[in-house]
């Protein structure tokens, strides 16, 4: 039996890859990490061990300030998860109906904000959602609804859930065409089957196609966690790193680089803010290693 021989091309193709990965992320990562383990006393850095992560989560006033931007996070992803993923998939759905005209156009239009930058993003809602000089107060008013309108970035029960919407506007086209590419590997032999059997429109693609996709829909869903819990810059754009009114849009984002880098009269403590990093990356592994717990849990099953 001949020895495997080692494949270099796949070597050398893969290595450029992984050393800058591994410059611009994994070591960062851990020196994040070690970071959070020390504290600086009398201008000496010293080994505290988790001391810092107690501080984090018991003492009074950093305790308040993370549980607060731990809870508005979670605010912020179960808005994506209940209004941008079903948006994507009822639009992925629609577009991806054969007999529609301008399809290719309608996804270029709902995906180009995807690709727009967050200051751009952030600047211009901002700006619209103005009471003084934005367009929304004039734009209800012309459809009979301007009692509706409110500051809203400006009042601390809706500023959070305003700026989520105004992700979902933005993000909206990533899941919608990650669905669209899923629909269009199904075979047409399944479909055809589907209406011989006299399940045809919306009866086929919730018995049919949505079964089919969902693999697809926990991949979004992973995302859409990874993403919301390291969101920063479009908080940062619209509200500014005190995540105003009142701390009411403080996520875990603007949470950490406040702290990292200092703001204002607050001086900035890199191992505090690297703690609340390792915090955040914490969260975001058990959260991803549940998820696929729960998928090899339902493999099993049906094996069985």
């Amino acid at each position: 039996m001949q020895p495997r021989r080692i494949r270099w091309h796949i070597v050398v193709f893969l290595a450029p890859a992984v050393l800058v990965y591994t410059a611009v992320m994994i070591f960062p990562l851990f020196n994040t990490l070690r970071l959070a383990l020390y504290s600086r006393i009398d201008q000496e850095r010293i080994f505290v061990g988790m001391e810092n992560f107690r501080t984090l989560f018991f003492d009074p006033i950093w305790s308040e300030q993370f549980w607060n931007a731990l809870g508005n996070n979670f605010w912020f992803f179960i808005v994506h998860m209940l209004v941008q993923n079903p948006i994507g998939v009822a639009l992925a759905a629609i577009l991806s109906h054969p007999r529609l005209r301008f399809a290719a156009l309608y996804r270029s239009a709902i995906f180009i904000p995807t690709i727009l930058s967050f200051v751009i993003v952030g600047f211009a809602w901002k700006l619209i959602l103005s009471p003084i000089w934005g367009i929304a107060p004039d734009m209800l008013d012309m459809v009979g609804l301007k009692s509706l309108f409110a500051p809203w970035l400006g009042k601390e029960e809706y500023a959070l859930t305003t700026l989520a919407l105004v992700s979902v506007w933005q993000f909206v086209g990533i899941p919608m065409m990650l669905i669209y590419a899923a629909l269009l590997t199904i075979p047409e032999e399944i479909l055809e089957a589907g209406e011989i059997d006299g399940i045809t429109g919306f009866a086929a693609f919730w018995k049919i196609k949505l079964p089919l996709i969902l693999p697809s829909i926990g991949i979004i869903s992973i995302l859409t966690f990874v993403g919301n819990f390291n969101a920063f810059d479009l908080i940062y754009t619209t509200q500014g790193a005190l995540a105003g009114p009142d701390f009411s849009t403080d996520i875990l984002g603007t949470f950490m680089y406040r702290t990292f880098f200092g703001f204002q009269l607050q001086l900035g403590d890199p191992h505090m803010g690297s703690a609340i990093a390792g915090a955040m990356f914490a969260i975001i592994l058990v959260g991803v290693c549940i998820y696929l717990f729960g998928i090899q849990t339902r493999m099993r099953r049906y094996q069985m």
